[in-house]
């Protein structure tokens, strides 16, 4: 049961990762969270905006997933929350100026209950009125508006950066997700344990966008060390992401995501030196099923008896890597053919979310099964989230 609630202030065109990562990450911790937008019911949707350095004066932009809300926002209960949690992007230009998300982040703050902004989210901030004398960080772009609301600037010296004043987290953007989800998860009064785990990311181009972020910013929120590594590629290098969405058609949509940068050379890593292997999805695995060198890496996990999560169509590395058979294993529906014919035997994931866990393997269908996918590979590492 879950010891902590929070809510996630939400709106069309927020960034796709500022709203989802936190989302996910935070349910995996066992925090329950309810995404409202006003306005809108629970069930209804937010698209979300990819905004990205592009090499332009500003980021660009372009559709990300869709974003199911989980609540209604004219039924909150603000005395069931212990927390605040506002995403960036272009939603906080509106949402800045709706009396009611003003009205109900002026509760929050002067209930003295944490609260963590990231990017452009700040602009509410600075529109309810609660950033006077606070230090604060946000998206450069955004320091105008914050010195004006009498705030004490703190310069992101790179993206990354974010700050704590008290009950108050604000991060730059979402690359620094690490630290602004643990830093919100220890204003809510959680600790971790079991951290420092060393775990390694195989990935390709194309592989789907939330399916290696999520999991990815998650671990090293948890304070573990994570490499992501590609075949023919150094650290540095970018892989560039797919969004697959269900909007109606027969099968998942594509959208270009955003740009993954690498973090470890794949010719220079040693599987030995690493506690657990995670595969995402995506399109991504259908050309590195085909390469010996990433087929060894699985091996070597596998009969290590490390964790190995694997998501959506990762399991085709596996079932390609010949280390499926006598497991029990899931995957997205369309991969069930790579699973049987690699010798497992096919969970159905019924609903899409579905995980499960067969010694050191983990399996899911898709990203809406993050949650129970990150915390099932926290309970392999012996990594644990109280409050």
């Amino acid at each position: 049961m879950a010891k902590r609630t929070v809510l996630l202030l939400c709106g069309d065109y927020m960034e796709d990762y500022e709203a989802m990562v936190p989302f996910q990450a935070l349910l995996a911790f066992g925090v329950a969270v309810d995404a409202v937008c006003p306005g809108k019911k629970a069930g209804e949707v937010c698209r979300t905006a990819v905004h990205q350095n592009s090499g332009h004066q500003t980021y660009s932009e372009s559709r990300g997933h869709n974003f199911t809300l989980n609540a209604t926002f004219s039924e909150i209960e603000f005395s069931k929350y212990d927390g605040l949690v506002i995403p960036g992007g272009r939603a906080p230009e509106y949402l800045a100026m709706d009396l009611s998300v003003l009205d109900l982040v002026r509760k929050f703050s002067g209930a003295g209950k944490p609260i963590a902004s990231v990017c452009h989210g700040q602009l509410i901030l600075a529109a309810a009125d609660v950033v006077k004398g606070r230090k604060c960080t946000a998206f450069p772009a955004v320091k105008p508006v914050l010195i004006a609301a009498g705030a004490h600037w703190i310069e992101p010296e790179t993206l990354a950066v974010c700050v704590a004043d008290g009950s108050l987290v604000t991060g730059a953007a979402y690359m620094g997700h690490p630290e602004f989800i643990s830093l919100f998860v220890k204003a809510l009064g959680g600790t971790i344990t079991g951290f420092e785990k060393k775990v390694l990311f195989l990935c390709g181009d194309f592989m789907e966008d939330y399916e290696v972020t999520v999991p990815f910013q998650s671990l090293q929120a948890l304070g573990c060390h994570v490499d992501a590594v590609c075949p023919n590629k150094k650290s540095g290098d970018i892989c560039p992401t797919a969004v697959h969405d269900f909007e109606g058609d027969q099968t998942y949509s594509e959208k270009p995501g955003h740009d993954f940068t690498l973090t470890a050379s794949f010719g220079e890593i040693k599987s030995s030196s690493y506690d657990a292997l995670v595969i995402p999805g995506g399109r991504a695995p259908e050309y590195l099923a085909l390469d010996e060198a990433v087929l060894d890496i699985v091996k070597h996990f596998m009969n290590a008896k490390k964790p190995v999560a694997s998501i959506c169509h990762g399991q085709q590395i596996l079932s390609a890597a010949g280390v499926l058979k006598g497991m029990k294993c899931t995957a997205y529906p369309a991969v069930k053919l790579n699973v049987v014919l690699g010798g497992a035997e096919w969970l159905e994931p019924n609903p899409i979310d579905r995980c499960f866990t067969d010694g050191n393997l983990i399996t899911g269908a898709a990203w809406p099964g993050h949650p129970e996918f990150i915390s099932q590979l926290m309970a392999s590492l012996g990594i644990t989230v109280t409050f």
